[in-house]
């Protein structure tokens, strides 16, 4: 069995593997360490780990786990990859970013791939046919945005998101849903679009914590994997077990 860690800025996600099929998942904010290594109790069998955190320290999971041990394989941007990686700087690369390529060229080996990771930021990436991770592009999420307009204006209020499908607004709450929502999805149709007509085969595969609310929204086809990332540390994992 292997077990995968993603660790965000407030949270962070596990889940454990045999073989190919994720047999659990655990979510827990930060501060919670002891719930994780709890969760654990019932797998014994677990031989080998993999850790992928924005922040600077574990919170202590990597000794936890070889305590019990458990190898650990701590992702940067040296660890090999079963992806060729084009990107100029990868030391800035997200480490999460990095793992939704590698999950979705898992899943679709050998395709023109478009990972659309709609989260705290919306992320857009671009994995080759050739199997080459190539870059992409940021942008700030849904909430950001409505974050923002609240933050760096006097008048206007915090709102969240709401299933409106009113393309203008005629109040003001409404007018920034409408503009925040329908913007960006058509920010995500319109780059769908326009990498379709350079890749006509294109793949488009949408995770996040906002990948169920633009689903059904998008105009385009997509395949929805919320454990996309997940996947991706345990491929490199994989890579680096076999390696």
């Amino acid at each position: 069995m292997n077990l995968v860690v993603d660790i965000g800025n407030s949270s962070g996600k596990a889940a454990i593997f045999n073989k190919d099929e994720i047999i659990s998942t655990k979510q827990w904010e930060i501060s919670d360490i002891p719930e994780v290594l709890e969760w654990l109790g019932p797998f014994p069998e677990i031989e080998n780990s993999i850790i992928s955190t924005v922040k600077k320290d574990d919170g202590g999971l990597k000794g936890e786990f070889e305590l019990r041990g458990i190898r650990v394989l701590v992702l940067d941007e040296q660890t090999p990859l079963p992806l060729l990686n084009r990107y100029k700087t990868p030391a800035t690369l997200g480490k999460d970013r990095l793992a939704a390529a590698v999950g979705a060229n898992a899943k679709f080996p050998d395709q023109n791939l478009l990972i659309i990771d709609a989260g705290t930021a919306i992320t857009i990436d671009f994995v080759s046919s050739g199997n080459e991770y190539m870059g992409g592009n940021i942008s700030p999420g849904l909430s950001m945005r409505f974050r923002s307009l609240a933050e760096y204006t006097d008048n206007l209020p915090l709102l969240e998101k709401a299933d409106e499908e009113v393309l203008l607004g005629d109040n003001t709450e409404a007018a920034i849903r409408a503009g925040i929502q329908w913007g960006i999805i058509f920010e995500l149709d319109e780059y769908i679009n326009r990498q379709k007509n350079r890749y006509p085969d294109l793949q488009v595969i949408l995770t996040g914590g906002d990948s169920l609310f633009f689903d059904k929204k998008l105009k385009n086809s997509i395949f929805v994997d919320l454990n996309l990332n997940l996947l991706g540390l345990h491929r490199i994992l994989d890579h680096n077990v076999v390696a």
